[in-house]
């Protein structure tokens, strides 16, 4: 689960040019922006992520829209005199009073009552419930570098691929049993002819795939018109796959399995972006490359990379799947995010 607010530890400071009251404080892989000798290194504070939906508290008055002044608050990225700050970052002294010791790691989510930011969507995405997300499946949401920087040593020399992300919505499309589920990220939908999830079903003939392969999960991101502003500009609606899962045998198909996958139904994959062996030294080496990141479709800024061993494997440091993505700082500040 990815913590949105939690207790970390400053591990560098360092001055921002011409910048006499602001300076960079380093917190896991990122950098955020904080008041000149507010913190020191090796101090105790809490990190909030950007896309972390704060409360309307006192702790937050001084980020609160003036003409929405009763709205949750979205961390975004910002630049400040020439530097990226990604968060933010506040004493211990915010939290309620408890006779809990705070160490390094905690998850302050609840505590502070801050939540994940969701886009809105379109009904046409939003669709009539069925249930809730099957248990059987696996949810979406990749780690981001910044978070986990242990990885970087982790994947060293390591043969990996590179996928584009894509910026629109995930979709799951599963068979179990022989009860097939067309999901959004949090439900399971009843077909609707209206519903864009489920004309991606029918327009890849998911229905015939999935009682071919059997208990299987397709996911994939469901791109174009109407979603996330459509930044690739892409014509009509059109699903670009990143997953394929054997619900049965609990894995994820190799890289070179899932695009045999992908060829054999017809399927069309997320670009890929290169395959290569791993050799970035730093967090900071890796974001800027990802500032390169195109989308093949319009040729305009691309979001960023998704990056996994060609074939898959369990991750000490995330205690899970090998995966995690690295955003592009150009596109979070070109487009607000």
């Amino acid at each position: 689960m990815r913590k949105l607010a939690s207790i970390q530890v400053i591990k560098e400071i360092n001055s921002i040019p011409d910048a006499d009251q602001i300076e960079v404080c380093s917190i896991l892989g990122w950098k955020v922006v904080s008041r000149k000798g507010e913190f020191k290194v090796g101090d105790l504070v809490i990190y909030l992520e950007i896309d972390s939906l704060l409360p309307v508290s006192p702790w937050s008055d001084f980020l609160k829209s003036k003409n929405h002044p009763d709205k949750p608050i979205r961390l975004r990225s910002v630049k400040l005199r020439g530097q990226v700050s990604q968060g933010l970052l506040l004493p211990l002294s915010i939290l309620p009073e408890t006779i809990h010791e705070w160490k390094e790691g905690d998850d302050v989510s609840s505590q502070l009552n801050v939540l994940k930011y969701e886009p809105s969507i379109s009904a046409d995405l939003a669709g009539k419930v069925r249930g809730i997300f099957p248990g059987l499946f696996r949810k979406t949401d990749e780690p981001r570098i910044q978070g986990e920087p242990n990885l970087i040593e982790e994947f060293q020399n390591e043969h990996v691929v590179f996928t584009i992300k894509m910026d629109g919505t995930s979709g799951t499309f599963g068979n179990i049993e022989g009860d097939h589920h067309v999901c959004s990220r949090n439900l399971s939908l009843l077909d609707d002819e209206v519903n864009t999830y489920w004309k991606m079903y029918h327009k890849y003939n998911l229905k015939k795939v999935l009682d071919d392969v059997g208990e299987f999960a397709i996911q994939g991101e469901v791109c174009g018109e109407g979603i996330q502003k459509n930044r690739m500009g892409i014509k009509g609606h059109d699903l670009y796959v990143f997953n394929v899962y054997n619900i049965r045998a609990n894995r994820f198909l190799d890289f070179h399995e899932f695009l045999d996958f992908c060829s054999q139904y017809g399927l069309q994959s997320v670009p890929v972006e290169k395959t290569c062996i791993f050799d970035y030294p730093s967090i900071d080496v890796l974001v800027e490359d990802v500032q390169n990141c195109i989308y093949p479709t319009n040729g305009g800024l691309g979001e960023g990379w998704v990056i996994r061993p060609v074939i898959e494997r369990y991750s000490e440091t995330l205690c899970g799947r090998a995966s995690f993505k690295v955003i592009n700082n150009k596109y979070l500040l070109k487009h607000g995010e």
